[in-house]
């Protein structure tokens, strides 16, 4: 199966830079542009499956692609939403001490379940096939280390998504998985 892998375009909360966790969002003017030029970039794939967070942000995004794949699945669903940030959803950046207050957030290990979940359902039905996973920074990290195989201790320190990033893998039955493209933007030039 060819995965790609995008984030969801910018928001009106990350230019406020409040932390949205499983917030709704409201894309940005930007990010409606965002959207509109990452729809473009992939009109002439051919893509079997959609596959979005449910949270607006990523939902609106995944909208866009979908204007051109009009015969592909989209599914709207909530393995791919962003990282719960408990009682830090919705304040602002600065305010939450990010290395002291980690068991307020969601588990690494809870967001692997759901991304291998949502990895292992998509590959069951299309797995000759083109899908896309709309989601969010930290989740696409998370699938980005199943994709590497790498350890997910050290995912804060990974290259953050940037808003519409795309990420292209070929997933293999035997998880030797082949990255094609990591976190490119070179449709918002």
């Amino acid at each position: 199966m060819k995965l790609i892998l995008t984030r969801h375009g910018q928001t009106v909360e990350n230019q406020n830079r409040i932390v949205q966790g499983h917030l709704p969002g409201k894309l940005s003017e930007k990010g409606k542009q965002q959207a509109k030029k990452l729809a473009l970039r992939l009109k002439d794939e051919k893509i079997s499956a959609i596959y979005s967070s449910d949270l607006k942000r990523a939902a609106d995004t995944a909208k866009e692609i979908a204007k051109y794949h009009k015969n592909a699945g989209f599914f709207l669903v909530k393995e791919l939403r962003e990282r719960h940030h408990g009682k830090y959803d919705g304040k602002k950046a600065n305010e939450v001490k990010w290395g002291e207050n980690t068991d307020e957030f969601e588990k690494l290990s809870d967001m692997k379940k759901r991304a291998k979940k949502i990895i292992d359902e998509a590959y069951k039905k299309y797995s000759d096939s083109t899908v896309v996973f709309v989601g969010h920074s930290a989740i696409n990290r998370v699938i980005i280390r199943i994709m590497e195989g790498k350890d997910f201790d050290e995912i804060e320190n990974m290259e953050r998504q940037r808003n519409t990033a795309v990420s292209i893998f070929e997933i293999k039955e035997d998880n030797k998985h082949i990255i094609h493209l990591m976190n490119c933007t070179k449709h918002l030039d």
